[in-house]
C-alpha cells in the first residue's frame, strides 16, 4: 500500500471515530479507539515508538515518542484540544526527519469539525 492509500484510510477512520463520539474526551481515548480501529482493518500499529535523535555518532534517548506509526510508514500524532498550536505542525516534520519518514498526519478530535484538525506534512514524499 502506499503512503496516501495509508493515510486515506487513517483520515477516514478518524472521520468515522469523531462523528460517532464527538469532541470532548482524553487524547488517550481516541488514540486507543484509533489504533483498534486501524487494526481491525489490518494495518500494523505501533503505539508510543521512542524516536532517537542521532547527533553525529551518538544516540540520544531524549524522550520523543511518536503517538502511533502506521505500517512502518506514516507517523500520527494525535491531539484533543479545541484548537491545535502551530508547534504541533512544526514538532510533526523533525519527527518525520530523524525517524525516516515520509508522511506524518497531525488529527485533532478536540474541534467541533474533524475537517479542520487534521494537518498533513510531508518529508520528501514522492508518491
Amino acid at each position: 500500500m502506499t503512503h496516501n492509500e495509508i493515510a486515506k484510510i487513517i483520515v477516514d477512520t478518524a472521520f468515522h471515530i469523531h462523528k460517532t463520539i464527538g469532541p470532548g474526551l482524553l487524547e488517550s481515548v481516541y488514540h486507543e479507539i484509533l489504533m483498534y480501529e486501524l487494526e481491525k482493518k489490518g494495518l500494523t500499529v505501533q503505539k508510543e515508538v521512542p524516536i532517537p535523535v542521532i547527533w553525529n555518532d551518538k544516540t540520544l534517548e531524549l524522550g520523543c515518542r511518536a503517538d502511533l506509526i502506521v505500517e512502518d510508514k506514516i507517523i500520527v500524532e494525535i491531539k484533543s484540544v479545541e484548537k491545535t498550536n502551530p508547534v504541533h505542525q512544526k514538532q510533526l516534520l523533525p519527527y518525520l526527519k530523524i525517524a525516516d519518514k515520509r508522511l506524518g498526519l497531525l488529527i485533532n478530535f478536540g474541534g467541533s469539525l474533524i475537517k479542520d484538525g487534521i494537518c498533513r506534512v510531508v518529508n520528501q514524499l514522492r508518491e
